[in-house]
């Protein structure tokens, strides 16, 4: 199978963007991403979008909306592609698939969503969609109220680890903050994560305001090429693993990331490194507790034990395995579409030595995690420097 590199591209500030329609999004970061392989709209085979919509925007036909960033895009195939929260990871992995069978040379790769033009309610209602039907959304579940579950589940088999939790909203604000595409750069203390208040309310016991992600706008593109020659620079997709499991909570263990550790498992086995060989990783912190489970799903602590990761300074960006130095969807900002390919974005920034701030000293491996629903599609991606 022919393997797939990352040879341009383009990422909108994630935020309240009013300005910018979700057409305007899309045919932004295509134009950029373009310019930043050095290729023209004739070099792109095909075309795949990442969106999850479930009723967030009005647009149901949003495929052809790239075509709008150059007149030559006209006739290239293009395909939206939905997977919840992974739609963004979930479109590059259709363009590699396309690429490693031969049928594609190249491939225009874009993520995005707009969120912040309805009230909290309404997208809250949208995601919630995104859930069981029959067992989880009729009954009143969304998704705050899912990850709570799962929160309180590991509480009562593992112990209370809010304080830890609160350490994870922490440290991806401290990162954010040094992120200028991000929603929210503003550090936050732990005094005041950890704590519930007229600013820090409990949405979903056990989860505070600062144990959930932003409703944000956003975009993000990328151009994916069968071969890194010629390209000034250029990101090797090393190894890829999507596992899905059972949509109904009630078919899973809530305290396991059962599918995300397989994914992860096998992400690993296909590159042939352990997860020492990692330089960073990002990952899905859609609630902290995510990004708690997320770390024994790596295997960073024993089942039970994943609060030492973040305890123990492992996860900082100073530590043994930095953990969503862009600030993660807690700091960044989640637009659902957006989020997956962002991710591969950021981390192809810091494997080329580009992402400023945020850079890390000499990466070697990264690994991208991105979630659709409650670790019902999980994709890794295990990437370096071509």
């Amino acid at each position: 199978m022919r393997a797939a590199h990352i040879v341009g591209w383009s990422h909108t500030p994630f935020g309240r963007l009013s300005d910018y329609s979700l057409e305007d999004l899309i045919v932004k970061v295509a134009r950029d991403a373009l310019i930043d392989s050095g290729l023209e709209a004739k070099d792109i085979d095909a075309i795949f979008v990442g969106n999850f919509n479930g009723g967030l925007a009005r647009e149901n036909f949003i495929s052809s909306y790239a075509l709008g960033a150059d007149p030559a895009f006209r006739f290239t195939p293009s395909t939206r592609i939905e997977n919840a929260c992974a739609s963004g990871s979930a479109a590059i992995f259709a363009a590699m698939d396309a690429i490693s069978s031969g049928r594609i040379e190249r491939a225009l790769v874009i993520g995005a969503e707009k969120m912040t033009h309805l009230e909290s309610a309404e997208v809250t209602e949208c995601l919630a969609r995104a859930a069981h039907l029959g067992e989880e959304y009729e009954k009143g579940l969304t998704f705050p109220g899912v990850f709570a579950l799962f929160a309180k589940r590991y509480f009562e088999r593992f112990g209370d680890v809010s304080e830890s939790l609160a350490r994870i909203a922490v440290k991806n604000h401290s990162n954010g903050a040094l992120n200028p595409l991000a929603h929210m750069q503003r550090d936050l203390s732990f005094e005041f994560c950890n704590q519930v208040s007229e600013k820090n309310p409990m949405i979903a016991p056990p989860l505070r305001k600062t144990d959930c992600s932003l409703v944000s706008d956003g975009a993000a593109a990328l151009v994916l090429a069968s071969s890194a020659k010629g390209f000034a620079r250029a990101v090797h997709l090393v190894s890829t693993a999507q596992v899905n499991d059972f949509l109904p909570i009630s078919k899973r263990n809530p305290t396991l990331f059962e599918g995300p550790r397989r994914a992860f498992d096998q992400a690993l086995k296909g590159a042939s490194i352990t997860r020492s060989e990692l330089s960073f990783a990002e990952i899905h912190d859609c609630f902290t507790i995510a990004e708690l489970l997320t770390y024994e799903a790596m295997e960073l602590a024993p089942i039970g034990q994943g609060s030492r990761v973040i305890d123990e300074g492992i996860s900082m960006r100073d530590g043994r395995l930095p953990i969503n130095v862009s600030g993660g969807l807690k700091s960044k900002g989640h637009p659902i579409g957006a989020t997956g390919v962002s991710m591969h974005v950021l981390a192809a920034m810091q494997l080329v030595g580009e992402a400023g701030r945020l850079q890390l000293p000499k990466p070697n491996y990264g690994a991208v995690f991105n979630m659709g629903g409650s670790a019902v599609a999980n994709y890794v991606t295990i990437l370096k420097a071509s």
